[in-house]
């Protein structure tokens, strides 16, 4: 086996999640807010001072409306965890604004001016660490992929002594590289209805087994009519069988 080959045998995936108290950052406070309304990553890229990435957020106009105030305010640092604002220069280009959606790409400068998750990684972690992000609710959920065998408890540990005050970090998973992105490229279909519904199934245990609740249930915890819940649950699942299959296997 060649240096490079083990190597890729050694990639491994991990998972952080940051949690913010209500009023620790401004921008998780518009999450916390507006439950339609939520945030993933289709591209992240580190360098030793540059960090550009393409967010798509999906969500009620007035979540939305809510959301482009906040996060498109440049006196602000969106990524931070160890200050609420630092003097890196930030740059935000709308590239899509729809009614339930948008897309926006952001370049950031001098990120060694103030902590985010990428920037602390590929300083303490290894070159060729891959990104991706997710926020909802009080989460920032962070998954990575890396090359190596770096202890993971040394970067938990570093990360943790450096949040600032109402933030918290605990670790999802650690296990070996697999299916690489494949439920991220399934979620961008998905309109704010059928997250909202989706969420509450799961929540309430519908998913189960037994199930926990019946769709008559969900229709009267979501105070929607049932026909309408059964209808976005089951286009919910249909898309994501039918985009899981196509895209994994």
């Amino acid at each position: 086996m060649t240096e490079s080959q083990a190597a890729v045998n050694e990639t491994r995936e991990f998972e952080f999640v940051l949690q913010f108290d209500a009023g620790a950052d401004s921008l998780m406070d518009v999450f916390r807010q507006h439950e339609s309304l939520s945030v993933w990553s289709s591209a992240i890229f580190v360098g030793d001072d540059h960090m550009w990435r393409l967010d798509h957020a999906k969500g009620t106009p007035e979540a939305l409306s809510a959301f482009d105030e906040v996060f498109l305010d440049e006196d602000r640092c969106n990524e931070c965890f160890d200050v609420v604002s630092c003097d890196t220069t930030r740059t935000y280009h709308m590239l899509d604004r729809g009614e339930t959606s948008r897309t926006v790409y952001t370049l950031r400068r001098e990120i060694s001016g103030c902590q985010s998750l990428p920037s602390f990684l590929h300083r303490h972690v290894s070159d060729g660490a891959i990104f991706e992000s997710r926020r909802t609710g009080d989460e920032y959920r962070w998954r990575v992929l890396y090359p190596g065998s770096n202890p993971i408890g040394e970067v938990y540990d570093r990360i943790e002594s450096s949040l600032r005050d109402g933030v918290t970090l605990s670790v999802s998973h650690i296990t070996s590289a697999g299916n690489w992105k494949a439920t991220e490229r399934v979620a961008t279909n998905f309109s704010p209805q059928q997250w909202r519904v989706l969420k509450a199934a799961v929540t309430h245990g519908y998913y189960e087994r037994p199930r926990e609740v019946s769709v008559k249930d969900l229709a009267s915890i979501l105070d929607e009519p049932r026909s309408t819940v059964q209808y976005q649950l089951r286009t919910a699942e249909d898309r994501l069988i039918s985009q899981f299959v196509e895209e994994t296997l």
